[in-house]
């Protein structure tokens, strides 16, 4: 299935049925009162959050969201039978907007969360409801009232409690398969990854239930200007603002000006022109690759480089597992204090 983190839906909640003019026709009551029903109430459209789904894939081949219109009334007070809700599925994490006037409508965050998106009609009244001492046989009854309409777009943010950050091709999708069970595509070419993907990891004996675990968030690679939408920067950046802490993975690189701690800068360029909130929070820094021996050289200058600013620089490979177990560790414990 395809990852699917923007979509454009049109709903329409269920119109009203209408109220309905009637009389009683019994035997030796020829003047019989009115008794029309009222109509019933349209049915709403409701998002309701899964944890099962991780996109918005199953709406971007439908049009449109149709609730069930209420039944008109009918003669004998009867009233008609309110329309059905139509229920559906999205992605915890999805924010809702009205794509027409950009106000954000509101955010799933916990499963099961139920949000009305569309509001049923209420239904009309029948003419028993107009009765006065002074017309006893009112011939008008209320048309029901049109259910709401909108379009909305829907854009999915990720839940994860760690964003793995960098550069493309630093690292970040094969750390992400090494530490958990997700499985990324891996290949030495800038934007292998072109979606989010989220692993699980682990600590401790998860069997006999002492497992501990967290949620890390693998984000396609940033580039200079990603807050300003190069490299698709502003679809991949959004997928960080619910998450608590921070991975920022810089390597070795060979192209001209780039140096880890000229990549650390520029992201945290980004994220802050993205959004302030995002650079000021908790972050550890790594720097991939520890297996090759001219990283371990640059490691011994990147780390005073980042020291001077105020920054530990931590070393690891996916590889070779080193440092991988320790820096876990940290990270899980950091997440427990909140930094």
């Amino acid at each position: 299935m395809r990852f699917i983190d923007e979509c454009d839906i049109r709903v329409e909640a269920g119109d009203g049925g209408r109220g309905v003019i009637a009389f009683r026709r019994e035997k030796y009551v020829p003047m019989g009162g009115p008794a029309g029903g009222d109509g019933g109430r349209g049915g709403d459209v409701i998002f309701v959050a899964d944890e099962g789904l991780g996109t918005l894939y199953d709406l971007t081949h439908l049009t449109v969201l149709r609730a069930e219109r209420g039944e008109h009334g009918q003669g004998k007070d009867c009233y008609g039978k309110a329309g059905r809700d139509l229920e559906v599925r999205v992605p915890v994490g999805t924010v809702i907007i009205d794509a027409e006037t950009g106000e954000k409508i509101d955010e799933i965050v916990h499963s099961k969360a139920r949000v009305v998106v569309a509001k049923g009609g209420r239904g009309g009244r029948g003419n028993k409801h107009f009765a006065t001492p002074t017309e006893r046989a009112p011939r008008r009854a209320e048309p029901g009232e049109p259910g709401e309409k909108r379009a909305l777009r829907l854009e999915l943010k990720v839940m994860a409690d760690v964003g793995l950050l960098g550069f493309p091709n630093v690292g970040k999708s094969t750390l992400i398969s090494s530490v958990s069970r997700a499985h990324p595509k891996i290949a030495d070419y800038p934007f292998t990854t072109l979606e989010p993907h989220l692993g699980v990891v682990t600590l401790g004996d998860a069997r006999r239930g002492l497992g501990k675990n967290f949620v890390i968030a693998d984000i396609p690679g940033l580039i200079a200007g990603a807050s300003r939408g190069l490299g698709l920067g502003t679809r991949f950046l959004r997928h960080l603002e619910r998450t608590r802490l921070l991975l920022h993975l810089v390597c070795v690189s060979d192209e001209p000006g780039r140096t880890p701690l000229a990549d650390y800068h520029t992201l945290r360029h980004e994220l802050a022109e993205f959004d302030p909130e995002l650079a000021r929070r908790p972050e550890i820094v790594a720097m991939t690759q520890a297996d090759r021996p001219e990283v371990q050289e640059a490691y011994a200058i990147a780390k005073d480089e980042f020291k001077a600013i105020g920054v530990e620089l931590r070393l690891v490979s996916s590889v070779t597992h080193a440092g991988i177990d320790d820096l876990m560790a940290e990270i899980f414990e950091r997440i427990q204090t909140g930094g």
